[in-house]
């Protein structure tokens, strides 16, 4: 007999130098199945939390993109570069900046705090009439990118280091999904006239999940026995998701579709982190839970009823 195929949510510490494709490459050929996709992918030199949905985890992820996000940074001024990070090329002469004074410096963090309007550095995966940014910046193409609106929660600093003219700035950043970090770097370093770029960049959460929570997927030649224990599908609804517990007649109901008359109001998730942006479409989504705590639906109110948004097929209730 085949083994049962596996749902559920994977939270994953990424190592440098490893792309988001790579690592859910690697989980599909690990768990043996194809169904694995992520909620937001991090740069090959970022490390730091990816959250995976395998399974019926995949349909949470639309739950999940839209969460706010923490980082660490260091950020280096002196100097701008073409990527706004290290790994692009220089751009213009390197500066001085080690006689920036921390009041300056804070002053200049308090206009990049709060809503802003950022503009997303060129090399960024925002498609334009069909193409990567990055992959016009690469050919040649003057790349303008329009303003987005995005929410910086927090932005401070933490450690600054002097070497050879650089200043290298330590930060912890609470941000809305949508944020570019090096694009944060790059706008400090401007207001600062000495120019910025990120040098290094850590996701420690997403949401209410913790890269502490994150595990190491070994590269290929590294081996393959390695323990990945999945969240399942029910745990990771109620956290983020209002609940509503239904008995077995009304998870049977669900399971085909079925509308459920509201009898009663649901549990707000323990700690909400809605989306920023536009206002979600349709009606509000709230995770229906079997009494062991299993995920059966995601449904939306209508009128007197809840209606079935997202059902989980009963051999992958959990």
């Amino acid at each position: 007999m085949s083994p049962a195929a596996p749902h559920g949510l994977l939270l994953v510490d990424k190592a440098a130098d490893r792309t988001s494709h790579d690592v859910v490459a690697r989980v599909r050929w690990l768990l043996g199945t194809k169904k694995v996709g992520h909620a937001g992918t991090l740069d090959p030199m970022a490390t730091g939390l990816l959250v995976l949905g395998i399974g019926q985890g995949t349909r949470l992820l639309t739950h999940l993109v839209g969460l706010d996000k923490t980082y660490r940074a260091t950020i280096r001024l002196g100097r701008a570069t073409t990527t706004d990070d290290r790994e692009g090329e220089p751009l213009g002469e390197q500066l001085d900046a080690t006689g920036l004074d921390d009041a300056r410096i804070a002053q200049a963090l308090t206009a990049l705090r709060g809503d802003i309007a950022q503009v997303p550095s060129t090399v960024s995966a925002i498609k334009i009439d069909g193409k990567r940014a990055y992959a016009r910046a690469r050919a040649g193409e003057d790349v303008q990118l329009a303003p987005r609106p995005v929410r910086i929660g927090r932005f401070e600093l933490t450690a600054r280091r002097e070497d050879q003219g650089h200043l290298d700035l330590d930060a912890v950043i609470d941000c809305s999904s949508g944020t570019y970090v090096r694009a944060l770097a790059r706008d400090l370093g401007d207001s600062l006239g000495v120019g910025g770029h990120l040098t290094a960049l850590r996701r420690t959460a997403v949401g209410p999940f913790s890269v502490d929570d994150g595990v190491h997927v070994p590269a290929r030649g590294e081996g393959d026995d390695v323990d990945l224990p999945l969240q399942g599908l029910g745990a990771v609804a109620s956290r983020v998701l209002p609940s509503l517990e239904v008995d077995a007649a009304g998870a049977s109901a669900l399971g085909t579709g079925q509308r459920l008359r509201a009898a009663a109001e649901p549990v707000p998730a323990p700690s909400p982190h809605p989306a920023h942006g536009a206002e979600a479409e349709g009606p509000a989504p709230v995770a229906a839970l079997d009494a062991d705590g299993r995920l059966v639906a995601v449904v939306g109110r209508e009128g007197a009823a809840w209606r079935p948004l997202l059902v989980v097929p009963d051999d992958a209730r959990c």
